[in-house]
């Protein structure tokens, strides 16, 4: 794993140094979309709806509207505003371990010792673990200030970003006000089908069967040889106006794409593995 970035946590005259690392990735096969007729790629342009041409980024401003008016917020206004720069993830407050509603949690980061010796962090570390605690944290990420929960998770410690208290929505339904009679015959046979399925949850027991099929149905069509030319599927660049079609993520794409294919030419004949998405 890379560090994403590194700071310290801190409370009270306490500062503990760490690397932060995402502690999940997305594996899910990455597709894209092609002409059915022809094979061809399907390409997004940056088309202004009122000149018609194709913008490059550096003429591209964000803007908000809201729903009758927009408002045009340029790179200087967006520059104005404070952004957050701190490297510390600051405790906020020691809370109970079940006070912290799971529907809260967003990204999740194992956080790595990053000094000489991680005293410190192994204090934390087990204190958090005897109390029962989790720390409610504030840390910037991407400019962004963020709400966050530290607590352990094995040998680690762990981060992971909290919504706001606005972003989770308030569940209100019409049907939940109506009474409901439960027999004691129901609930009992209720309970019976619940102790029928008891288990512990063990994670690795449980697979993305679509993915894996995928995977299954891309490698027999590759042994079979029932493939298009990569190159051939981006045709000729259209000349209309003069703007840039590609984005920048298209662009280092095809760049990647045709490294690649120069290093397997200089490269001696193998059996070719199974391609695998890379780790975000």
């Amino acid at each position: 794993m890379r560090a994403i970035w590194k700071g310290a946590i801190t409370f009270g005259l306490v500062n503990v140094p760490v690397k932060v690392y995402s502690a999940t990735e997305d594996h899910d096969i990455s597709l894209h979309q092609v002409h059915d007729k022809d094979g061809g790629r399907i390409r997004y342009q940056r088309r202004c709806e009122i000149c018609g041409k194709v913008i490059d980024f550096d003429h591209i401003d964000k803007a908000y509207d809201d729903g009758e008016r927009t408002v045009v917020l340029t790179d200087d206004d967006l520059h104005s505003l404070p952004q957050e720069r701190s490297r510390e993830i600051d405790v906020v407050e020691f809370v109970p371990n079940e006070q912290i509603d799971p529907i809260m949690f967003d990204r999740s980061y194992f956080l790595e010792p990053d000094s000489k010796s991680n005293k410190a962090y192994a204090l934390l570390r087990r204190t958090l673990e005897e109390t029962e605690r989790t720390a409610i944290v504030h840390f910037a990420l991407r400019q962004k200030t963020r709400l966050g929960a530290l607590r352990v998770r094995g040998d680690v410690l762990m981060l992971q970003s909290l919504l706001w208290d606005d972003e989770v929505r308030e569940a209100k339904f019409p049907a939940l006000d109506e009474r409901v009679r439960l027999s004691a015959k129901e609930l009992e046979m209720s309970h019976a089908l619940v102790e029928s399925f008891e288990s512990d949850f063990t994670p690795g027991k449980f697979s993305d069967d679509y993915q894996i099929e995928l995977r299954q149905l891309i490698d027999a069509k590759l042994e079979k040889g029932d493939t298009v030319s990569t190159e051939e599927t981006f045709g000729e660049r259209p000349e209309d106006d003069g703007g840039e079609v590609l984005d920048l993520m298209e662009a280092l794409r095809r760049s990647v794409e045709s490294s690649r294919g120069a290093a397997k030419k200089k490269a001696p004949a193998a059996k070719k593995a199974p391609a695998k998405k890379a780790a975000s």
